[in-house]
């Protein structure tokens, strides 16, 4: 299992960015998605995820009504769309796979991880 993340860029303060995960090999349905960052000097914490089946989604506080996660089962791959970004924004992303369909805000139960893709918002 390979997961790839794209989309990250240096933006200003109230930008934009699409985030994408492509994620071949298997079923999304079958496995919850999450998106995960990691600024210097903090810890890992979750963002958003998109459980498999019935597509249930969570947001981390500081991102809702700021962030959308959505998934393109055709493709293979889980979009995370950024609007409003701040500075405190500004941190590597990474998306993972759930050992299972639900999802979950602990690294711990996410088993493959992509490389990680940097977001900079400047002010």
């Amino acid at each position: 299992v390979q997961l790839q993340a794209s989309g990250g860029d240096l933006v200003q303060t109230g930008g934009s960015l699409r985030l994408s995960c492509a994620a071949p090999g298997f079923t999304l349905d079958d496995y919850a998605i999450g998106w995960f960052r990691q600024a210097p000097g903090k810890e890992r914490e979750g963002v958003s995820c998109f459980g498999g089946g019935d597509g249930s989604t969570y947001y981390a506080d500081s991102v809702k009504g700021r962030f959308t996660i959505s998934r393109d089962n055709a493709k293979n791959t889980v979009y995370l769309q950024m609007n409003s970004l701040k500075p405190e924004d500004t941190a590597l992303y990474y998306c993972a796979r759930s050992s299972s369909s639900y999802f979950s805000r602990n690294p711990g139960d996410y088993d493959y991880w992509g490389q990680g893709t940097q977001v900079t918002v400047s002010s």
